[in-house]
């Protein structure tokens, strides 16, 4: 027993400093860092130009003849919608771009921990921990800015809302870090791996609702984007950072409640699959389940390739 707890404990040392050297790698690669933000930059720079006057007109469109609002309001529900867009596309872009595993294989020092006393599950393991963290700390620092923002223009977060968001925050960058981590087992060039960063910052940010709302999106649109996991951590995150505005609205504007819901539906408060409504612990099922289906898939992908991995030099010397 004496002897497992020692190498059990051997591993866990050897896990924790492969983590704080993938997090150092990423964070020491400027041109990676800024890559890796490329899609929350241009979100920022589309609500400065154009989408916070589309948000705010479509709000005070909704409003009955007559019935104004606060700018105040406005502004807090405009900024809610921006920054829940950057952390839920940030969750799966970030993920991507800060996957040392590639950078790893690129370069070679994959081949080379072969060598080592680390045993390949541990390596394994020390990427997609070391993304993960990357991943949330990224989003947890837009998510520090997201509220000094709307406490200048208007704060309406609950304290039961900002637990609900770390939690979604926490949830959608597990997804992100698996699923990033089970496509970069198939890259091992710069090529591909800048190719697929691009695609999945432009993609992502499209169909998971952070450009335009899903609920503006046809009928054909809406149904794709609901068979997606990733989706409905969108939905999530959305969620809490309006439910606020909303409650607000409802409770001391005295919007009516049939005016506030459209409201919360049109600007993906509300998920909605096949001309379903779709509840909230249902969509915490689906991305934990998702979660749990990339983990799966990525150890059964990682036994195969495993069995078909080249031997090192070292083998080949004692082999022969």
């Amino acid at each position: 027993m004496s002897s497992n707890l020692y190498k059990a404990r051997a591993e866990f040392y050897k896990l924790r400093s492969l983590v704080s050297r993938n997090i150092k790698i990423y964070f020491k690669d400027k041109m990676t860092f800024f890559v890796s933000l490329i899609t929350p930059l241009i979100l920022v720079i589309l609500f400065l130009t154009f989408l916070k006057d589309v948000y705010d007109d479509t709000i005070i469109d909704s409003l009955p003849q007559g019935m104004e609002i606060s700018k105040k309001l406005i502004n807090a529900f405009s900024g809610g919608w921006l920054f829940s867009s950057i952390i839920s596309v940030s969750t799966v872009t970030v993920a991507f771009c800060s996957n040392i595993h590639v950078l790893d294989k690129i370069n070679k020092s994959f081949t080379d921990f072969s060598i080592t006393p680390v045993k390949r599950p541990t390596l394994l393991a020390s990427y997609v921990i070391s993304d993960f963290l990357t991943t949330l700390l990224i989003c947890l620092t837009v998510m520090l800015v997201s509220f000094v923002y709307l406490a200048i223009v208007g704060f309406y977060l609950s304290f039961g809302d900002i637990v609900m968001l770390l939690l979604s925050t926490m949830i959608m960058s597990a997804f992100g870090s698996l699923l990033a981590s089970l496509a970069g087992m198939f890259i091992s060039s710069q090529g591909a791996l800048s190719g697929i960063s691009s695609c999945v910052s432009a993609l992502y940010g499209f169909i998971s609702g952070a450009y335009m709302p899903i609920s503006q999106f046809g009928a054909g649109m809406k149904n794709f984007v609901s068979l997606l996991p990733g989706t409905y951590g969108t939905v999530l995150i959305r969620k809490y950072y309006m439910r606020g505005i909303l409650r607000h609205l409802e409770e001391v504007e005295h919007i009516p409640a049939e005016i506030v819901s459209s409201l919360n539906k049109a600007f993906d408060g509300q998920m909605s699959a096949f001309g379903t409504d779709i509840p909230i612990w249902a969509c915490y099922l689906i991305i934990s389940l998702s979660c749990v289906a990339l983990f799966l898939l990525l150890l059964a992908v990682a036994a195969l390739l495993s069995k078909h991995k080249p031997r090192s030099k070292k083998q080949s010397r004692r082999k022969k």
